[in-house]
């Protein structure tokens, strides 16, 4: 196996499943480091066990509220003394809402801001300054194909996605005039095979994962929804120097559909 990542110290956030959890096992096979954070630090926990038994004293796990100031901070220091400091964030934690702008409660709305746009701007403000003593350093903040494009449907989800796509960008361009060496990028997946795609999923009119699965694959050009590893090996590049001329960028995981 290849080390693209090696030398690499990455925090992830939402590691205890989901697209968190494969990206976590796939740097760490590709030679990183990795501390997975979660509100759920049990899962988390058990990835990195996972991680461990495969890539010894490859991961740690973190209790970790990404809405939260206070809740970064502690992590931000627990991660950087743990891995002897770190050169890639992954703000990956997020949650989803399917309500049009009538159906959405306000408190659903905020929610929704909090954990996916609140998190991935506390995380790159307070990353940097230890990423700055580390560099080259790389963030990757998750955005979706639903920040590029909308439904009518997805008021609060399409607002916040949008919301970390332009961040990203503002975040590279703030680092590069600083003279940081620190880039920043974003992933735009459309219906990856994870807990969260079959939570909105059931929006559709069935919990059944095989029928979400087949309906969802109909809107993508090629026919099937993606696999975490679609989004892991396009985080990795993103994590290596393999991309060190890359800042300020999105990269659509979407099978096709924003080529229409």
């Amino acid at each position: 196996m290849s080390q693209r990542l090696a030398g690499k110290r990455a925090v992830i956030t939402g590691g205890a499943s989901g697209l968190g959890a494969g990206m976590g096992m796939r740097f760490a096979e590709h030679g990183a480091r990795v501390a997975l954070t979660d509100l759920n630090l049990e899962g988390a926990r058990q990835v990195a066990d996972e991680i461990n038994a495969k890539y010894p004293d490859a991961a740690i796990a973190l209790a970790h509220d990404v809405a939260d100031q206070q809740s970064w901070e502690q992590v931000l220091h627990q991660a950087d003394a743990a891995l002897g400091g770190f050169n890639v964030l992954v703000n990956n934690a997020g949650i989803g809402s399917m309500a049009s702008v009538e159906d959405e409660t306000l408190e659903a709305f905020q929610k929704v801001i909090s954990v996916d746009v609140d998190s991935v701007f506390l995380g790159c403000k307070l990353a940097i300054p230890y990423m700055k003593q580390h560099q080259p350093g790389s963030i990757i903040n998750l955005s979706s194909i639903a920040g590029l494009y909308a439904a009518g449907n997805m008021a609060s989800y399409n607002a916040a996605k949008a919301a970390v796509w332009l961040l990203s960008k503002s975040v590279a361009l703030h680092c590069a005039s600083a003279g940081y060496d620190i880039r920043s990028n974003s992933l735009h997946p459309t219906f990856i095979r994870t807990p969260i795609m079959y939570e909105m999923g059931a929006a559709i009119g069935t919990t059944d994962k095989a029928e979400i699965e087949r309906k969802l694959a109909r809107s993508v050009p090629l026919k099937r929804v993606g696999e975490p590893d679609d989004v892991s090996y396009a985080a990795i590049y993103f994590a290596s120097d393999e991309s060190r001329f890359i800042t300020g960028v999105e990269l659509k995981i979407d099978g096709g559909m924003s080529a229409r």
